[in-house]
């Protein structure tokens, strides 16, 4: 994944990011150099090499990439043919589809079809939302910032496997990208057996091996799980818990550094106590759900009731 440096002109940021929104809206049809030029707004040749240099995949890469990737999902949910996906996306035949769909993910589509298991997807970031995130990364919450209104719930989880992947020393997802890089995402994705959408946890110090990482990214699995494990990951069991769930307000995906400064700043000060739990740090991993500004930041951690 390429990373972005702040100093980026935000003019060229947004140009990319008109490529990526024409790309996006496009995915089924013919998409030429010309098209993505007029949407960016310059000519095809400093169009795609900006988009190279931003993206770290030239244009028909990212296209033919991401385009694989939703076809993937499609095999793996639905019960289209191999040809009919392949025509979907713009692929001429069932050969050409076969012979890229393998070197992108290492096997046939029909085999992914009928084994399934986790694929390293191809998840676009977002030029310019990274460049606002660069730009107020690590700053605290403004001054003037207006508390938000903050929900709670307690919900349960049932005894579950949890697919993880470790690092060693990280502590924080920045930490954990440095280390490990930004695609096990991509992998999670893919898993169809998820419980849930993938997470990244900060363990309890029972389920730290000596030698790594508190923070790790990962997805729940039900406890019969049986599929594959890829390469450098790990299938844990966790035990049933209860979960204190904190979700913020909706926000601008641009400052969503803020909003979850908003809401551990509610957690810090947060008794439950009042609501009859306590704080159980060792009955479960705490979790982050990927920051999206139209739900909330929500993250949840484990509680137990005081009477337990």
């Amino acid at each position: 994944m390429a990373m972005l440096a702040t100093h980026q002109d935000p003019t060229d940021l947004l140009a990319v990011q008109r490529m990526q929104d024409y790309i996006e809206a496009n995915l089924k049809e013919p998409i030429s150099l010309r098209g993505l030029a007029d949407a960016a707004g310059y000519s095809p040749f400093h169009a795609a090499r900006l988009f190279k240099e931003r993206t770290g995949k030239t244009p028909f890469e990212y296209i033919r990439a991401l385009r694989l990737s939703r076809a993937a999902l499609i095999l793996r949910d639905g019960s289209d043919t191999v040809l009919t996906v392949a025509l979907e996306f713009v692929f001429s035949s069932h050969a050409g589809f076969t012979r890229a769909f393998t070197r992108q993910f290492g096997l046939p589509p029909s085999e992914y079809r009928r084994r399934g298991g986790p694929l390293n997807l191809f998840i676009p970031f977002q030029v310019l939302a990274s460049y606002h995130a660069l730009q107020q990364g690590g700053s605290k919450m403004t001054q003037e910032s207006t508390t938000r209104t903050i929900f709670v719930q307690v919900v349960e989880r049932p005894a579950r496997k949890l697919l993880l992947k470790r690092a060693r020393n990280a502590e924080h997802y920045y930490a954990y990208c440095e280390e490990v890089g930004c695609d096990i995402w991509d992998v999670l994705c893919s898993v169809q057996e998820a419980l849930y959408e993938p997470v990244g946890l900060w363990l309890p110090a029972h389920l730290i091996p000596a030698g790594t990482s508190k923070y790790v990214q990962g997805v729940e699995l039900p406890l019969d799980y049986q599929g594959a494990v890829p390469d450098g990951y790990e299938l844990i069991d966790l035990p049933p818990c209860k979960m204190m769930v904190f979700q913020g307000e909706p926000y601008d995906d641009s400052v969503f550094e803020e909003a979850i400064q908003e809401v551990w700043k509610h957690v810090k000060t947060f008794d439950p106590t009042l609501y009859g739990y306590r704080w159980a740090p060792e009955a479960a991993p705490r979790f982050q759900l990927a920051p999206m500004g139209y739900r909330g930041y929500i993250e949840a951690l484990p509680v137990e009731p005081i009477n337990a």
